[in-house]
């Protein structure tokens, strides 16, 4: 997967501390610190990414920082750069699974290739955690 990194902006907010991103209207983060605003951003710049990817949505390129200009109605607490893993295409893989782990995936899917990459991304994500 490419990796981007877009920049955001944060404000300070009735309670904390919030985050948007100018080059992805709708994609925001919150939170009680700076730095929790900043961490929640990364899943939220994820989530909207991927969701972008599978509505075909088109997906504005990261401004360079240097190039935002300051607006005068919004309070800047400061600007930082996150980063994420764009969603490439799809690529077909052939796979080897236990029939009852198939069967079971079955009972609450129609879709195992989604199934199968929601669990993979949120196993990446609690290993990730766990290495930090």
């Amino acid at each position: 997967m490419p990796i981007a990194i877009y920049p955001a902006i944060v404000e300070r907010s009735d309670t904390g501390f919030s985050l948007f991103f100018p080059d992805l209207p709708g994609c925001t983060s919150a939170g009680t610190t700076v730095q929790q605003a900043a961490l929640n951003a990364e899943e939220a710049l994820a989530g909207h990414l991927l969701v972008s990817a599978q509505f075909g949505d088109t997906v504005a390129d990261p401004t360079p920082l240097d190039r935002l200009e300051p607006d005068p109605d919004i309070h800047e607490v400061g600007r930082i750069l996150v980063r994420a893993e764009r969603p490439g295409k799809s690529v077909r893989l052939n796979i080897t699974l236990d029939e009852g782990l198939v069967a079971a995936i079955d009972r609450v899917t129609t879709n195992r290739s989604g199934f199968l990459a929601d669990a993979a991304r949120h196993a990446l994500a609690v290993r990730r955690d766990e290495a930090a």
